[in-house]
């Protein structure tokens, strides 16, 4: 009977009183790349599926939207874009009205443009001066930089538009655009509609603000949410 206890609790002692193989350990240069590239990679999937940062180089927004202000954009919202493919993520929501987005420009593909959406598909758009109407009902815009003078007496009577003059349907999966300073602004009025699948998010947080021209921070602008 001692014989074989022995013999059976032999193993056991020697497993226990066997050491593991030392880990070989990692070097530090090893270490450092390996986190520099996983940083690297979260910063790439989050600007390319959920957020990226534009900044703002024209007057065309104000004064929403000024010069020099450095936006975020929620590119999850309407359905992120896979990398190298034609097809989307399932998004939030649709685009509403009122919306301010970021889109590929019609006419140039590789330029972004930042408009506010004033029709969604299926509306009809019509443009009078500085009023814009929508399914015949006179749309409220406090955003907008009133035009005063000559020049909105001018447009008051007369509309050179290429779209908007006449009521104007939008496409299925197309909006139309414009921006809020609407004597600057180069959008769906000239060029026509922008496609669901070229706008690449909403805008919705300035987090930093430069005045190039007095050389000065805004400060009174950061973190501001926009809307």
């Amino acid at each position: 009977m001692d014989v074989r206890e022995t013999e059976i609790r032999k193993p056991e002692a020697v497993a226990v009183d066997s050491a593991p193989p030392a880990r070989k350990r990692k070097s530090v240069v090893r270490e450092y790349a390996e986190a520099i590239f996983i940083a690297i990679l979260l910063a790439l999937v989050i600007r390319t599926l959920i957020i990226q940062a534009f900044t703002i180089p024209s007057g065309s927004m104000m004064d929403t939207l000024l010069v020099g202000d450095y936006i975020l954009v929620n590119k999850f919202m309407y359905g992120p874009e896979l990398p190298l493919t034609d097809h989307r993520l399932p998004g939030l929501r649709q685009p509403h009205r009122g919306d301010i987005i970021v889109f590929k420009y019609p006419q140039d593909e590789k330029r972004d443009f930042i408009k506010r959406i004033i029709g969604t598909p299926g509306d009809t758009v019509q443009v009078r001066g500085d009023q814009v109407l929508v399914n015949g009902k006179a749309l409220v815009e406090p955003y907008v930089r009133k035009v005063e003078g000559a020049l909105a007496d001018r447009q008051t009577t007369y509309c050179g538009y290429a779209y908007g003059c006449e009521a104007t349907m939008v496409p299925a999966d197309s909006y139309f655009v414009m921006g809020d300073n609407r004597n600057n602004s180069q959008d769906s009025r000239y060029w026509g509609f922008v496609r669901k699948d070229k706008i690449k998010g909403k805008a919705f947080l300035i987090y930093w603000s430069w005045d190039s021209d007095r050389h000065w921070l805004r400060w009174w602008r950061l973190a501001r949410y926009i809307p």
